[in-house]
C-alpha cells in the first residue's frame, strides 16, 4: 500500500483507506483491509458505527490510524470534549490519531470549537485535527483559530463524477498542505462495474481505461482520486473481496494519459 504525508506532520497514511460510513461488515472486512495496509479506519459519532470499528480492531490497535468526527451540532467547548471522549468509549481506545470536525455550524463560534480541539490536543487524547465539509472560506476562518496546533485534513466528497473541490478547495489545500480525504471516492457504486450505471456519461472511457490497465473500474477510479496529490480515498466495503479489490487500487499509477482522457470524459 502507497503511503502519503498527513498534511506536514510527518506522519504516513495510506492512500487507501477504510470508510465506515453505513458500515454493516462485521470486523472481518476491516481486519483484511488492515492486513493489505489500509491501516487508516475513518467513522463518526453520527454514523454509529464507531463500536463496530473497536472490536474490529481490538488487538491491533498499533497498526491502526483511527479517524473519526464530531458532529457539526456538538461544536460548543464541552460538547466537543463531551463527544471526544464518548468516542473514545465507543472505540476502546486511549486516543483517537484524527478528531475532524463533520461539517461547520455557523451558530457554533469556531473559535470555542478550535480552542476544545487544541485542548484535547494538549490532554493527549486526540493527535491531529481535521474538519470535513469545509469551504475554503470556512478552513480559513479555522485554521485562524487553531493557534498551537494544524489543522491537516480537509475530508470532502470527490470522485470522477463529482469534481466540485477542483475549482478552489483541492488547490488551496495543496497549496497549504492539508491532506484532502475523498469519501464516496466510488459515487455510491456508480464507478464500478455494475451493469446499471453503465449508461453514464464517461463509463465507456472508464470501461476502457480499465481494460487497458488490466484493472477493475472501480480500481481505476481509486487510482484516479489518488493521482492527486495530497489526496486519499476512504472507500467503504462491507465485504472481503470488495474491500481486497479497493486495496489493489494502490500500488500502481494510471499514465498522465489515461488520466487525462478520465478528466475529459467527466466533466462537470
Amino acid at each position: 500500500m502507497e503511503q502519503k504525508p498527513l498534511g506536514n506532520t510527518g506522519v504516513m497514511v495510506p492512500e487507501i483507506g477504510l470508510g465506515a460510513w453505513k458500515y454493516t461488515g462485521g470486523p472481518k472486512p476491516l481486519q483484511r483491509g488492515i492486513e493489505l495496509g489500509a491501516s487508516l479506519i475513518d467513522t463518526a459519532e453520527i454514523y454509529r458505527t464507531e463500536e463496530a470499528v473497536g472490536q474490529a480492531i481490538a488487538g491491533l490497535r498499533d497498526r491502526v490510524f483511527i479517524a473519526t468526527k464530531v458532529s457539526g451540532d456538538h461544536l460548543g467547548y464541552d460538547d466537543v470534549m463531551r463527544a471526544a471522549e464518548a468516542s473514545l468509549r465507543r472505540l476502546g481506545i486511549d486516543v483517537i490519531d484524527l478528531y475532524q470536525v463533520h461539517w461547520p455550524n455557523a451558530g457554533a463560534p469556531i473559535a470555542e470549537t478550535m480552542r476544545a480541539m487544541e485542548a484535547l490536543v494538549d490532554q493527549g487524547l486526540i493527535r491531529h485535527i481535521g474538519v470535513s465539509n469545509f469551504s475554503v472560506a470556512e478552513m480559513e476562518e479555522a485554521r485562524a483559530a487553531a493557534t498551537n496546533h494544524p489543522i491537516v485534513s480537509n475530508q470532502v466528497l470527490y470522485n470522477l463524477k463529482q469534481r466540485g473541490i477542483e475549482e478552489e478547495l483541492l488547490p488551496y489545500c495543496q497549496a497549504n498542505q492539508i491532506t484532502v480525504i475523498a469519501y464516496t471516492p466510488l459515487a455510491d457504486g456508480a464507478l464500478t462495474h455494475h451493469p446499471r450505471f453503465r449508461e453514464y456519461p464517461g463509463m465507456e472511457v472508464l470501461e476502457a481505461v480499465a481494460a487497458q490497465a488490466d484493472r477493475k473500474m472501480a480500481q481505476v477510479a481509486l487510482n484516479w482520486c489518488t493521482s492527486h496529490p495530497n489526496v486519499i480515498a476512504i472507500p467503504k466495503s462491507n465485504s472481503v473481496a470488495r474491500t481486497e479489490l479497493n486495496c489493489q487500487a494502490s500500488g500502481w499509477r494510471l499514465s498522465a494519459e489515461q488520466v487525462e482522457l478520465l478528466d475529459d470524459a467527466f466533466m462537470s
